[in-house]
């Protein structure tokens, strides 16, 4: 017996150091990158490695105002809260449907949804040009929102779905009792009985378009309205030929720090909305 116990201790003795491991080995790069930007870039180039002698905050104002980090920033932020407004309004109302109401066809649109989840913006993206050309919608940084927002549909409405067959009818009969409509059935119980799916959902969507390279690339070629990363990578080309790299992490903590505030706040909720949605769809 107290063989199996030291051999069990063993074992989970040995899984936590592997996870150390594995989490410092994925920490790091991000806590060389934060210290990195506050070294100059002749302490960078004499040891990339070692700390700053002194904090140096020069390159946050260069990465901020030389690089257009501003307006880039301020795009990335309009675009996430265009996209947040038509997953809400239009994935919300259709989740709910198919979660609740069979007709002919609702399950092979649902199953249309799901399969189009393998079918990303990049795989489209010449016809996907040609199109949003021909209707002069280049540079429009609403119309790549909503061009992006609907890449999202079917990943969103999937968990969504998932997600309000988790909630029980009893609720809604009971409403339907008291004389509620569909429309307030929906407003005042699904949705704040779905607010750990709906968070998710938009977290997830528009993480996905804070971090978009290629749809932004292609579809916002004017500087004065492209994104964070299209930003960071016209930097990073400046930052070779200028040897100015100290710039370029500073560039990149700027942008992380967003992604981590809203991932530290609402990290339950994903969790929890991933899990539930998986699971009951």
């Amino acid at each position: 017996m107290n063989i199996l116990k030291a051999k069990s201790l063993t074992i989970r003795w040995i899984t936590r150091l592997f996870l150390l491991l594995v989490t410092a080995i994925t920490i790091y790069p991000i806590f060389w990158n934060i210290y990195s930007s506050f070294k100059t870039n002749n302490e960078f180039m004499k040891d990339a490695f070692s700390l700053p002698k002194q904090m140096d905050v020069s390159s946050y104002a260069r990465a901020w105002d030389g690089a257009n980090i501003g307006e880039n920033f301020f795009n990335s932020a309009l675009a996430v809260v265009i996209l947040l407004i038509i997953i809400v309004v239009c994935v919300i109302p259709c989740s709910y449907i198919l979660s609740r109401y069979t007709f002919w066809g609702s399950k092979t649109i649902l199953n249309l949804f799901m399969a189009a989840i393998f079918i990303k913006a990049t795989y489209i993206m010449i016809p996907l040009f040609l199109q949003m050309n021909g209707l002069g919608l280049i540079n429009n940084l609403p119309a790549y929102a909503a061009v992006y927002a609907v890449t999202q549909f079917p990943f969103s409405i999937f968990l969504m779905v998932g997600y309000m067959k988790g909630i029980s009818l009893t609720f809604e009969e009971a409403a339907k009792v008291d004389g509620c409509s569909n429309f307030r059935i929906l407003t005042q119980i699904i949705i704040p009985m779905a607010k750990p799916g709906i968070f998710t959902v938009c977290m997830l969507s528009g993480m996905a378009i804070w971090n978009d390279y290629p749809v932004a690339l292609v579809m916002l070629s004017d500087p004065l309205k492209t994104t964070l990363p299209v930003g960071l990578a016209s930097l990073n080309i400046r930052a070779g030929a200028y040897s100015d790299f100290v710039g370029l992490f500073a560039a990149l903590v700027i942008v992380l720090i967003p992604t981590v505030f809203f991932y530290g706040i609402g990290q339950r909720y994903l969790i929890q909305g991933v899990s539930a949605g998986g699971l009951k769809g």
